[in-house]
Order: structure tokens, then C-alpha cells, then sequence
């Protein structure tokens, strides 16, 4: 594949300015200057590498980078990690709206739809990937789709971090939840789980499982309800991101689930992001559904607990999540050496994706899901089915980690966790704010 060519006309830097200003204040950015840093060390190719990565999975990435910088020194690895959510994105689509963005960086795979793949991504070479050893055989199939655009590959993922089920070992078996191995039972149905919450608060004395339920651009109900809402078989949008696929019947069973957990006083009924943490942290109830990037904090803590997948309540197995995925950021002069090292970089971090497990991610690098050294990671391996039937968002500008659309639509579901919200009263709501996404221009422009 030539990357000759000039991608079609795509927006300016003025006008990706201007819309995400409207959209939310955050034109001062535009100060920060978006280009990738330059300078080079002598006889040395420079890769530059953006990254959002923060906490542990900072840590797990920094280790990474630095092992492959020792074993390519031909390398001039410049690494940056910036702020992550929508400061990240917009930094990111800003400096390919220029044309002068790094040789490759992270992302949200659920992202990707609203960076106007062609404009201000460019394709992968899947002759130079398979150059060293990928290919897309190597990937769950949806994921792998869900970076293709025009027959073209914009983004090549590095795992998935769904919502799982934290469980403290201790208070489980006490409550008769575990089995023979110390894992958790099969919970199967909504009469199953509550029954193991209400058993499991019979040894706390409190709610059985905590989950997020409220803050500052919440989005803890929205994973909830899409986990949920994915096991009946309900869909949010039509495959192409394009119309409402909402269906009311499905998403109420979601939705009176939801409020029977907190007004029965099975779950925690108000309390935030952190609070959630530090309530399953200190002990005080058996389950915590969450994202699976907490693990470390719990392991670092000394809890006695292991994860395992989000029960089966509905229909059908299924976890909301989103992956992290490398990309290749729109570059006026892309090719060369920086490009193939950009390319053998992001077969390197997927080879040795064993060290960013650790943090809790499954990768989506299927053959390390064989590899004895992630086997033995526990209790990283114990849900790793768990890729198998991740409900990812469908392809809207709008949606994925840190959208809009998460935190519109938390704050909505909130309020059926926090009782100020009738689940059919957060329907009608819900309908309106995906109306009103739906009807908003994708700022950042169309995919070619």
C-alpha cells in the first residue's frame, strides 16, 4: 500500500477548533499547539508515540515502552502521555487536522468512527503488519471489523476492558457462593443474583454489591444498563450508527432491574466513582460491578478477591466495554522509515502484550490468550471468556469512552439507580437525548 496519496480534503485545524469549542469549551487548547515534538536522535529513526494511559495502566505502558526502546535502539521512541478523555481527543484530532501528528498513538476502538478515518487517520500497511507477524486472523473478528473503513484498516486493537464481576472471596464463601476451587458459582437469571446479593449482605449487613451510581459526568449507570440492556439482545442504534435501534420493552427490563438493586437495598444507592472503589475496598460488600483496570488497586490492597464475568441475568451473555487500539494519526509526509517503525512498534506492544494484562484488560491479541505466562496471571485470566461476547457501542462520532453519549446518557440512568428517575420516565429521556445526538454533525467531519 502507497501512502503517496493525499487523503481527501479534511477539516482544518480552525474548523475542528471551532466546533469542539462549541461543543465544550475547550478552543483553549488550541494554545497548547498540537503538533508532535520534533527532533530526532542522530542515526536513529523517530517514533513518536501519543498515549492517555494514567494509574497503573501508566505504569504497565511505561514498562512496556521502555523495554522496547532497550531491544530496538535504532529507535528514538518519544513517548507522551496526555491527559485522558477529551482533552486527549481533541489534542489528537487537532494534530492530525495539521497534518504533523505523531507516527502512531492509543485509542478507544469505540472512538474511532468520530476521528473521520482518512481525514485524520491514516491506514494501516497490512502487508508491512503481516511483515511482522500480524494479521487480522490474529483478532476476535467484530473487533478487528470495527476498525475497517472503505477496505481500509484504521486501527489495530490491543484489548478489550469490559465490565466484570469483582467478588470478595471471603464474604462469598461464607455466604455459599463459591465452589470447590474457590471460584465463584454459575449465578444464571435475575432471581439467581439477587438471591446471591441478598445472601451475601447477610454476612456483610449491609448491600451486597456496589456499583457507581451517580457524580459529575457519571457514566457508571450507563455500563450497567448497556451490560444489561446487551443481555436481552437490545440494541441502541442501527449497525450503522445512524438511526435509534432503542427498544423499549428491552431496555425497561434493563432499567427495573437496575432500580429494584438500589430500592430494595441490595446495591449502594448513592455514591460515585470513587466512593464505589473505596466501598469494595474496605471490605464492606461481596460485588462490585466495574470496568476490569481496577485490579491492581485491589491486588495492591492485600483484598482477599478474584473477578470473574457479569453474571448471565437476561438472555444472553454480554458486558459493556470499549478496547484500546493503536492508530496511525493523519500525517501530510507519512511513509518511510517512521512509518514502518510505527508499524513494527504496534506488532512489538501486541507480541508482548502479557505485561499489559497485568492491569486488568484482556488482549485482544488472541494468541497471548494461550501464552502459559497470561494463564497464570490471576485473577486477570479468570474472565477471559469474556471476550467472546463484549458488547461494544455501535460506530457513532458520538459514542465510546469519554463521549458524548456515555455522559448524556448516565446521567439519565442515574437517576433510575438514585430513585429521582421512573425507569419508564428515563426512556423517555433517554429517546430524546439520542435524538438530539443523532441530529448533531460529527464535528471532526465525515469518514471518507
Amino acid at each position: 500500500m502507497s501512502f503517496s496519496s493525499l487523503p481527501p480534503p479534511g477539516p482544518s485545524r480552525r474548523r475542528v477548533l471551532g466546533s469542539l469549542a462549541g461543543l465544550g469549551g475547550l478552543g483553549a487548547l488550541a494554545a497548547a499547539g498540537c503538533a508532535a515534538p520534533t527532533g530526532t536522535a542522530a542515526g536513529r529513526t523517530r517514533l513518536r508515540y501519543w498515549h492517555l494511559f494514567g494509574g497503573g495502566d501508566g505504569v504497565n505502558m511505561a514498562a512496556m515502552l521502555d523495554a522496547f526502546q532497550a531491544g530496538h535502539t535504532g529507535y528514538d521512541l518519544q513517548r507522551a502521555s496526555l491527559a485522558w478523555g477529551a482533552p486527549y481527543y481533541t489534542k489528537l484530532a487537532m494534530a492530525g487536522a495539521g497534518g504533523r501528528a505523531p507516527e502512531v498513538a492509543a485509542m478507544h476502538l469505540a472512538r474511532v468512527p468520530g476521528f473521520a478515518p482518512g481525514r485524520l487517520l491514516d491506514p494501516f500497511d497490512l502487508d508491512l503488519l503481516a511483515e511482522h507477524g500480524v494479521t487480522e486472523a490474529d483478532f476476535p473478528a467484530d473487533m478487528w471489523r470495527r476498525g475497517t473503513f472503505g477496505g481500509e484498516q484504521y486501527a489495530v486493537p490491543l484489548d478489550t476492558h469490559p465490565v466484570v464481576t469483582y467478588y470478595q472471596t471471603d464474604i462469598c464463601r461464607e455466604a455459599g457462593l463459591l465452589d470447590d476451587d474457590g471460584r465463584l458459582k454459575e449465578i444464571r437469571g435475575t432471581d439467581a443474583f439477587l438471591a446471591a446479593l441478598r445472601a451475601a449482605g447477610e454476612v456483610t449487613g449491609g448491600p451486597g454489591l456496589v456499583i457507581e451510581t451517580l457524580g459529575p459526568d457519571t457514566i457508571g449507570p450507563w455500563r450497567i444498563f448497556s451490560t444489561f440492556y446487551a443481555q436481552t439482545g437490545g440494541a441502541l442504534l442501527s449497525e450503522d450508527g445512524t438511526e435509534s435501534a432503542l427498544d423499549d420493552a428491552k431496555a425497561l427490563r434493563a432499567m427495573e432491574l437496575m432500580r429494584t438493586l438500589t430500592e430494595e437495598g441490595l446495591a449502594h444507592e448513592r455514591v460515585d466513582y470513587n466512593g464505589s472503589v473505596g466501598i469494595f475496598a474496605a471490605g464492606e460488600t461481596a460485588f462490585f460491578l466495574n470496568g476490569d483496570w481496577e485490579v491492581s488497586t485491589f491486588t495492591n490492597g492485600g483484598l482477599p478477591f478474584s473477578m470473574a464475568t457479569v453474571p448471565t441475568v437476561f438472555d444472553r451473555p454480554a458486558a459493556q466495554a470499549d478496547c484500546h487500539c493503536f492508530v496511525l494519526p493523519h500525517q501530510d509526509d507519512r511513509g518511510g522509515a517512521g512509518n514502518e517503525a510505527a508499524h513494527a512498534f504496534v506488532a512489538w506492544m501486541l507480541k508482548n502484550s502479557v505485561s499489559w494484562a497485568e492491569g486488568g484488560h484482556i488482549p485482544a491479541y488472541l494468541p497471548t490468550l494461550d501464552e502459559p505466562a497470561y494463564l497464570d496471571l490471576r485473577p486477570q485470566s479468570e474472565y477471559r471468556e469474556a471476550i467472546d461476547t463484549v458488547a461494544l457501542d455501535a460506530p457513532a462520532w458520538f459514542a465510546g469512552s469519554a463521549s458524548a453519549l456515555w455522559i448524556e446518557l448516565g446521567a439519565v440512568l442515574s437517576g433510575v439507580l438514585t430513585g429521582s428517575r421512573t425507569p419508564e420516565g428515563a426512556l423517555d429521556e433517554m429517546k430524546d437525548r439520542l435524538r438530539d445526538l443523532l441530529d448533531t454533525p460529527n464535528p471532526f467531519g465525515e469518514t471518507v
